[in-house]
């Protein structure tokens, strides 16, 4: 199946790949952690799932960790396949192994309509179209428990597989100052004011022009009016390859996933302080 096929397939499918158009906030923002479960909704996921299911997996989905996993996502017979049972499951500190007639499918972001992700710079950004990638890690941040559930994918012999599931608590994880940071950002508006940079660069679409963008400067008065609508109970990330060291810079990406349409916001730490610096939509 060449390329070009596979790239129709993908836009049909609603892939990861990012279109390059952005959105006002308030086009993106969804109910923070509400799954959209009308009958309408429900019933265009389920001949999404089934359309996925039926049409085999395209070897070049292989190559890009993101179109493989929103295959593995949605199509259970492929997910089936690309778990390596017994899966091994780690939970506090107790390994036992998961067999393949216990696996419960799971759907991982696909029934929102947003996922985000975790990176330390605009360069690690790039790593997302690296064929050479060949380890990922997807992360499960669940704020009211405290825990990170972790899903680790490894490519075998040319194929993603999972091979491992684990969970830690969020203070052992490699973002630990920014995820307890985050959870307070997005439940504290008062503290959420308090930790505005100095300057909050914005970018996004000029409401005079829908072909142009504008940039300026955010205030503590005219944030209320810009400020996305984020999750607070649980967010996702995607670790491409292996990690660097925690870093004082962390951008969130937050992306529709019909859409590709994003919101996008830098912070960095100073002195011990995570400052939000720049919002782009």
């Amino acid at each position: 199946m060449n390329r070009l096929y596979y790239g129709l397939c993908a836009l049909v499918l609603l892939t990861f790949s990012c279109t390059g158009n952005k959105t006002r906030t308030s086009e993106l923002a969804v109910p923070a952690d509400t799954v959209d479960t009308s009958a309408t909704a429900k019933t265009e996921i389920d001949t999404l799932e089934q359309l996925i299911t039926e049409t085999p997996m395209p070897r070049a989905a292989d190559e890009l960790f993101d179109d493989f996993l929103f295959n593995f996502a949605a199509n259970k017979r492929l997910q089936m396949e690309r778990v390596a049972f017994p899966l091994p499951v780690t939970r506090n500190g107790k390994t036992e192994y998961v067999e393949k007639g216990q696996w419960k499918i799971d759907h991982f972001f696909m029934r929102q309509g947003y996922y985000t992700v975790l990176f330390d710079d605009e360069q690690q950004m790039e790593v997302v179209k690296d064929t050479s990638v060949n380890r990922a890690v997807v992360e499960k941040i669940y704020f009211n428990t405290g825990a990170v559930q972790q899903y680790m994918f490894s490519r075998v012999k040319g194929a993603w597989m999972l091979l491992t599931v684990k969970t830690e608590p969020i203070s052992a994880n490699r973002n630990a100052s920014f995820l307890t940071f985050y959870h307070n950002f997005v439940t504290d508006s008062v503290f959420q004011t308090e930790s505005l940079g100095e300057t909050v660069t914005f970018v996004g679409p000029d409401p005079d022009d829908d072909f142009a963008r504008m940039e300026g400067i955010l205030t503590p008065d005219t944030w209320p009016a810009f400020a996305p609508e984020l999750p607070k109970r649980m967010i996702y990330n995607i670790i491409y390859g292996e990690p660097k060291d925690d870093t004082k810079k962390k951008i969130l990406l937050m992306r529709g996933i019909s859409n590709g349409q994003e919101i996008e916001m830098t912070f960095k730490q100073h002195k011990g302080q995570w400052k939000l610096t720049k919002l782009t939509t």
